[in-house]
């Protein structure tokens, strides 16, 4: 046996890998004719390509011996998980070495005698494999942990200069409000000043003219005129005293009204700045939320009972927002989700569908959210310039005409099974026939969209009482409805009908409009000026902004603002643009942070200023204080870009 000495080299020869596999072997005489043990178990310390070192056990030592003195070889089956069956090979003995800390265990070096060449390749690999796992395994988690951290650190930085951003527009707003507010009130006092000036001036020419009498009676020699002249004369320079302060107290003011106006001008420039940054800042938490399977964008972030829904009215706002900022693969995206993947019932869409797999989350159908599916195709279809998707725009097309075909009157009811009719609806549909007209030229959509006018102007437009009806016999007040008709219709064609569109919006204003108190996320309570989803008296809960149907007010506010211009009304049309504006800074006011992770703080609107109240119209608002709302998001956008859903321009 070689002395400790002088294994090195033979290790060195043979000795390559750490590894530990299961190995039964036996003895055998040096000519393989004589079995001189039964099968025993080893493990493997080492392997190399010309051999292995076993580590065995409880080694009967009369044994070891025949291996010292080589005097005995080994036939052994080495057990690999990766081969069904066991390695085969014979092998002699290299060197054998006792291990002091255990009694009659003992390391033993082999050389391969006889071993196939493919399953010792087989060894070395998984020895390897194994042998690197380790190592390898640390250093992905290693470099995963890194790129977490970067990735949080990342994160961290965006989510912070998202909030600031929108803190900083948030502060701008409310500067701004404020110098607005002290314009008011300076124009008022040096209106209120001029008034007092011009009294005073007639006043002198009046006390003047009297002088002038007197003096000429005085020099017909009227001897008492000439004390009241005298006294004329004093009042006159005691009124000219008055005026002059009132002048100066004017002057004065209008200093401060310029200043004022220069400060409101530095902070409007900078508000400007920072509204492009902040609904930039909206467009993309629409992006980021779009999941990668179904296309689909999760409709309310933050409501934990329905996390995971996508109702298709709101998929139909963001295909409409991603191809109006030409993101076109991403509209794509959700419309093939529809065209190819979606349940249907009778070729309509359910109201909504599951993020996550696609599958129905509600198993109702109604017509205004199919329509505004076609809505969305048909200006995706005119925006890339890709017709893909117009069969099954006019597929739904099909659906919804069927419905007005059961109608004598050529209604349209609320979906298949449904008898209330609505005025939302039907507006929807107007805009959807006209558009698919546009598109197609086709007689029939054309005829469609006249039947659906007609139906508006019979059952749901009143000259006299509420100038429009949410539905067929329903004279509730549905904001949605006065901002959708000067979108869907247009102001020319309501006064062609005997509607007045300033009216409709006087209407809205007068019975919609609330001004509320919102405590933002942060802490800090603003005043928003917006639009509730029915009258303020008609519901318990008191005033509720929605940035969703406040939006739609803010491009209502725009086409008037369009179509005054366009007839040379200037200050009309100045007045419906004041309006927009304002009524997009309380817009402003609202903007959140995302409250997800993955919303990386991207600005977004929640659903309304109060979580969980009754709309009046048969829901309730979303749960969650500041859950993200798409559609006041998406609609929001629409309203900064000045852009109408239900209009497809040339």
């Amino acid at each position: 046996m070689p002395k400790k000495d002088q294994l090195g080299p033979e290790r060195r020869k043979y000795i390559r890998l750490s590894s530990v596999f299961p190995v039964q072997f036996r003895l055998e005489s040096l000519d393989g004719e004589r079995l001189l043990s039964g099968w025993l178990q080893g493990f493997t310390n080492n392997v190399g390509k010309g051999g292995i070192c076993l580590s065995v056990n409880n080694f009967e030592p009369e044994l070891v011996n025949l291996l010292k003195d080589r005097e005995a070889k080994l036939s052994i089956e080495i057990e690999l998980p990766i081969i069904k069956r066991p390695v085969s090979a014979k092998a002699v003995v290299a060197w054998v070495q006792d291990i002091t800390t255990s009694p009659n265990k003992y390391l033993i070096g082999l050389r391969y005698e006889e071993i196939n060449s493919s399953q010792n390749s087989k060894i070395i690999y998984y020895a390897w494999t194994k042998k690197l796992f380790v190592p390898v395994l640390s250093a992905v988690i290693l470099v995963l942990g890194i790129a977490f951290a970067v990735n949080s650190l990342v994160n961290a930085k965006l989510i912070k200069g998202n909030k600031a951003l929108v803190e900083q527009l948030i502060r701008i707003v409310q500067e701004s409000s404020v110098a607005k507010q002290q314009i008011k009130e300076i124009s008022k006092e040096r209106e209120d000043l001029n008034i007092k000036i011009q009294a005073l001036e007639l006043r002198i020419k009046t006390v003047a003219e009297e002088k002038t009498n007197r003096e000429y009676r005085s020099r017909l020699e009227v001897a008492h005129e000439s004390k009241r002249i005298e006294e004329l004369n004093n009042l006159i320079q005691q009124l000219d005293k008055e005026k002059q302060s009132l002048q100066e107290r004017l002057i004065s003011i209008q200093g401060k009204e310029n200043t004022v106006t220069e400060e409101l001008l530095r902070l409007d420039k900078r508000k400007a700045s920072l509204e492009k940054a902040s609904f930039d800042k909206m467009y993309r938490w629409l992006k980021v939320h779009q999941n990668p399977r179904t296309g689909l964008v999760v409709s309310f972030e933050g409501d934990k009972d329905i996390a995971n829904w996508a109702f298709i009215y709101d998929q139909a706002l963001v295909v409409q927002a991603y191809t109006n900022f030409s993101d076109f693969e991403r509209a794509r995206k959700i419309l093939d989700f529809f065209a190819k993947r979606a349940e249907t019932k009778d070729g309509q869409f359910f109201n909504a569908y599951y993020v996550n797999d696609g599958q129905p989350a509600e198993y109702v159908i109604h017509a205004g959210p199919n329509i505004w599916l076609g809505l969305a195709i048909i200006h995706y279809t005119k925006g890339a310039k890709d017709n893909t998707y117009l069969n099954l725009a006019e597929g739904i097309a099909r659906s919804i005409i069927n419905l007005q075909n059961q109608d004598k009157d050529g209604g349209i009811r609320g979906g298949p099974g449904v008898e209330w009719y609505s005025t939302e609806h039907n507006l929807d549909a107007y805009a959807f026939f006209n558009m698919l007209y546009k598109v197609t030229a086709k007689p029939q959509y054309q005829d469609a969209a006249r039947k659906t006018l007609d139906w508006l102007a019979w059952n749901t437009y009143d000259k006299v009482d509420v100038p429009i009806k949410r539905g067929l016999g329903d004279s509730t007040i549905a904001t949605d409805t006065y901002a959708w008709s000067i979108a869907a219709i247009g102001p020319e064609k309501l006064n062609e009908l005997g509607m007045s569109p300033d009216r409709i919006l006087e209407f809205a204003e007068q019975n919609c409009g609330i001004e509320v108190s919102y405590t933002r996320p942060e802490g800090s309570t603003v005043m928003i000026k917006g639009f509730d989803f029915a009258p303020q008296r008609h519901v318990a809960r008191g005033g509720v902004v929605s940035s969703e149907w406040t939006a739609q007010m803010v491009i209502a506010f725009k086409i008037m603002a369009d179509f005054y211009y366009k007839k040379g009304m200037i200050a009309k049309a100045r007045g419906y643009e004041l309006k927009a504006d304002e009524y997009l800074s309380g817009l402003a006011n609202m903007i959140i942070t995302s409250p997800s992770p993955s919303g990386q703080g991207e600005g977004c609107l929640p659903y309304a200023t109060q979580e969980y109240v009754d709309t009046g119209h048969g829901w309730m608002t979303p749960s969650g204080k500041y859950t993200g709302s798409v559609s006041g998001t998406a609609y929001t956008i629409f309203a900064y870009y000045n852009y109408n859903p239900l209009e497809l321009k040339d």
